[in-house]
């Protein structure tokens, strides 16, 4: 499956907004990526609760179709690359150690998020650049927790946004992004992640909700 892309203007830049849960600079080459929670179904087996495996494997399998589609220089993580420290399971690191030698020139940011200063560090030689909030790059103030930055349109993860969506007795919660005039929230790029319900007073505020449907991003008229 290759996910579509939606560009959109923010602060007078273009960013590309993938259905993988992801968002591409064009103009910096640079893939944002937030709440990937990589290991999280791992975390839960090990404390006893009976969830299914795979989740990391099918992010990651679409961390791979967005390199192939956008071929960035860089990939910046806004925040929450591991859930916890538990995910340090030898079969995530053989997957994360494998995934980096097919990728060895790309250079990879994390800007600290609250699992990441609990998870620990990843094993040394994986080359991945760990930053504090607010990373600047261009226009840009890249961070985990949603925020306003002087001087900079701020892209945060941290929320998990998602939509309600109702027609008759039918509901669903789908993944989207959130901007408003100086900031906005990317999805969870996680697969088992949950989500936070953009509320009705987001919308009215002038808020712009993007919906990931599928492998479309679509605009929700407001």
């Amino acid at each position: 499956m290759t996910e579509e892309t939606l560009t959109i203007e923010l602060a007078g830049h273009a960013l590309q907004l993938s259905a993988g849960r992801a968002a591409f600079d064009p103009a910096r080459r640079s893939l944002f990526v937030a709440d990937a929670h990589l290991g999280k179904d791992a975390v839960f087996r090990a404390r006893g609760i009976p969830v299914p495996a795979g989740a990391t494997g099918v992010a990651l399998a679409r961390l791979e179709r967005l390199i192939a589609a956008h071929r960035p220089a860089s990939i910046v993580f806004l925040g929450d690359l591991l859930h916890a420290r538990e995910a340090h399971a030898e079969e995530l690191l053989s997957a994360l150690r494998a995934w980096r030698t097919r990728h060895a020139a790309l250079q990879l940011v994390l800007v600290e998020g609250n699992h990441d200063r609990h998870a620990g560090a990843l094993p040394a030689g994986f080359g991945i650049e760990r930053v504090s909030e607010p990373y600047r790059l261009g226009p840009w103030a890249l961070c985990h927790h949603p925020c306003l930055v002087d001087g900079a349109y701020a892209l945060a993860g941290h929320e998990h946004p998602v939509l309600r969506l109702a027609a008759g007795a039918d509901r669903v919660r789908l993944p989207c992004f959130r901007f408003g005039a100086r900031a906005g929230v990317l999805p969870a790029f996680g697969e088992f992640t949950g989500g936070f319900e953009v509320g009705a007073a987001a919308r009215a505020a002038g808020e712009a909700v993007y919906v990931v449907a599928g492998d479309r991003v679509l605009a929700v008229p407001r």
